[in-house]
């Protein structure tokens, strides 16, 4: 990506109740947001994404949908398939598919899925779900055959044929080398974990994903999404309370061995250890004294409206092409609405 490279700024939302995502839709549309993405955990991402998409319609002011993430392995790609392609007719072509692996324990025992290695895994599943779309579009046979997933029938009663739209590129979410890889191997977009700096993007996660890229078939620009942790208010006391917050939230990760790597870049190895025995103990509020001041600058922007928007831009401009916040707890809508402008 080059330096004058500009990026957008879209809004996620937690909530992705019915009602919740409604709600963000409309404000994202009415804010001037360039999207809203939306995440998979107590509601269904598509059912988010569709009341979402007629919303802003209905707002008037229509913007990019996107699942930031869902969970792939719960499901299987022809479920994932239709889904998409609905969606992506509801919005009007402004939806994007965001997902990702989820890590083994939920899948086996939340969602009562198979697991293997989910980097192969999920190679094939996006392999699966573009030959799925490919058959619609063509009406050419569908014969996917792979170690994990195989879909070898489709009749016309059940092919909804080409969409007008074209598909909906597919954003694959990672951390680790072999996830990010793939994700410029055999994806559109790459959406970058919370719990990632700008200088793990730019040393670790943007090699990666270029040398997927030189590595696959796809030949234009990947999307690079960034979610970086905000704390913003024109109140400082506001802040003061999203800070406590997105402290916490940085200790949480920094003590899960899967993110150890982003610490290790820094030379925080010790305080990801300290965290993580911490974590064992049980003492999760205690956890978030270990993080000090320079953690907290990495990984979180801070203050006025004016000055998160200004660090924003130093801190993504010519690296992320979007930039999501997800609006923290606390933080006025006024405040929020300010960041898209």
């Amino acid at each position: 990506m080059s330096e004058t490279t500009q990026f957008h700024i879209e809004i996620g939302s937690r909530d992705a109740s019915p009602a919740g995502a409604e709600r963000a839709a409309r404000f994202a549309a009415e804010a001037g947001f360039g999207g809203l993405q939306l995440t998979e955990l107590q509601h269904d991402p598509f059912v988010a994404c569709a009341l979402a998409a007629r919303e802003a319609q209905r707002a008037g002011h229509p913007i990019r949908i996107a699942t930031s993430i869902a969970v792939a392995f719960a499901r299987n790609p022809m479920t994932v398939a239709v889904a998409a392609n609905d969606l992506q007719l509801a919005s009007d072509g402004r939806f994007a598919l965001g997902l990702g692996s989820q890590v083994q324990a939920h899948i086996e025992r939340r969602f009562s899925m198979p697991w293997s290695a989910p980097a192969p895994r999920m190679r094939e599943f996006i392999g699966a779900v573009r030959a799925i779309w490919h058959s619609w579009e063509t009406g050419e046979k569908l014969d996917f055959r792979g170690e994990h997933y195989s879909h070898t029938l489709m009749t016309p009663m059940f092919s909804p044929g080409p969409n007008p739209h074209g598909n909906p590129p597919i954003w694959l979410a990672g951390v680790g080398a072999a996830m990010t890889r793939l994700a410029g191997e055999a994806a559109d977009g790459f959406v970058a974990h919370a719990f990632t700096t700008r200088e793990y993007l730019a040393e670790v996660s943007v090699p990666a994903l270029a040398a997927g890229r030189a590595r696959g078939s796809l030949e234009t620009p990947i999307e690079l999404v960034a979610l970086p942790f905000v704390i913003v208010g024109s109140d400082p006391s506001a802040r003061a309370a999203q800070e406590k917050a997105v402290r916490q939230q940085i200790a949480f990760y920094g003590s899960t061995p899967s993110y150890r790597g982003v610490m290790e870049l820094h030379g925080w190895e010790a305080a990801a250890d300290a965290m993580h025995a911490a974590s064992k103990r049980g003492e999760w509020r205690e956890m978030s004294a270990l993080v000090t001041d320079e953690m907290l600058d990495a990984f979180a922007v801070w203050g006025t409206p004016a000055e998160v928007r200004t660090a924003l831009r130093s801190r993504y401009a010519g690296l992320a092409t979007t930039v999501c916040i997800n609006a923290p707890e606390g933080a006025t809508p006024d405040d929020l609405a300010a960041l898209a402008r």
